[in-house]
């Protein structure tokens, strides 16, 4: 954690990361920032900016569907389903109280998962300027070398299964 420690204090910024027309008509963009994979999504005229891989597993959030969960605007990690909170990088999940398991499933956080970068526009440029929180959230993990190495494995063993399903 100490390599990540090191890599969470930006030395530089904000970012100029393109046009905001260009943005706009892209959706989402994928950009690196002092070797941070950052996701830029512009949803329902708003702009945000988080780490480009999901706490979770490491997985692209490019794809993901957004979506909104008790009140809450997501974005669902196309490989998992897990829902993180654009504003604020939250990790919300449904679920139902083990004493009462005829009740309806409601709500819950799993609290700050992934790394949230500040957005502005400026005269029709859009720049990102990486999140300074001193503290350790899950998504830097996937930041790093062990988690790059991590996300392989992963794919690998994706493709593996993927492979096996076609040849069933």
């Amino acid at each position: 954690m100490e390599e990540s420690a090191e890599r969470l204090k930006p030395t530089a910024g904000p970012h100029l990361v393109g046009r905001k027309e260009d943005l706009i008509k892209a959706k989402r963009s994928f950009r690196t920032l002092e070797g941070r994979d950052v996701l830029v999504i512009h949803h329902q005229g708003t702009f945000y900016a988080m780490d480009f891989h999901c706490y979770h597993a490491g997985g692209p959030l490019q794809n993901g569907d957004i979506e909104e969960f008790d009140g809450k605007l997501c974005i669902v990690c196309p490989k998992h389903k897990y829902k993180i909170s654009l504003a604020d990088g939250e990790g919300i999940y449904s679920a139902k109280k083990p004493q009462a398991p005829e009740a309806a499933p409601t709500w819950h956080s799993k609290g700050i998962k992934q790394r949230i970068h500040t957005v502005t526009e400026i005269n029709g440029d859009v720049y990102v300027t990486l999140s300074c929180v001193p503290r350790f959230i899950d998504s830097d993990y996937f930041q790093g070398e062990k988690g790059r190495i991590e996300r392989e494995r992963f794919e690998a063993e994706d493709a593996k299964k993927n492979s096996k399903a076609r040849t069933s």
